[in-house]
């Protein structure tokens, strides 16, 4: 028999189809400051001196430490499956030029 929880609330998630296409990307770039991270996913071309943000995520540092949390369980996952993800040695990134003004008191 299923069980039925007094006041478990549903919640119905809507993907629009070109959320759901999805975005390439190669590199992640975070910061932080006391109230948020920022999660910048950039696409990098090889030979390339300009790579594009293609997407930006902001996230309280709770959601942050549940989104690592939900990470790693899913790369034990995944491995578990699929066998160690390799990691191979990466070079040195160029020194990065995000193209915004100098912030100013």
């Amino acid at each position: 028999m299923a069980e039925n929880k007094p006041n478990q609330k549903q919640l119905n998630i809507e993907l629009p189809e070109d959320v759901a296409e999805g975005q390439y990307s190669n590199l992640a770039i975070i910061a932080h400051n006391q109230s948020e991270f920022i999660v910048d996913f950039v696409m990098m071309v090889p030979n390339v001196p300009k790579a594009k943000v293609k997407s930006r995520i902001i996230l309280t540092p709770q959601h942050a430490k549940r989104l690592m949390k939900a990470l790693a369980d899913n790369i034990t996952r995944y491995e578990k499956q699929f066998g160690a993800i390799a990691e191979p040695e990466t070079p040195p990134f160029p020194t990065m030029n995000f193209n915004t003004p100098t912030a100013q008191a």
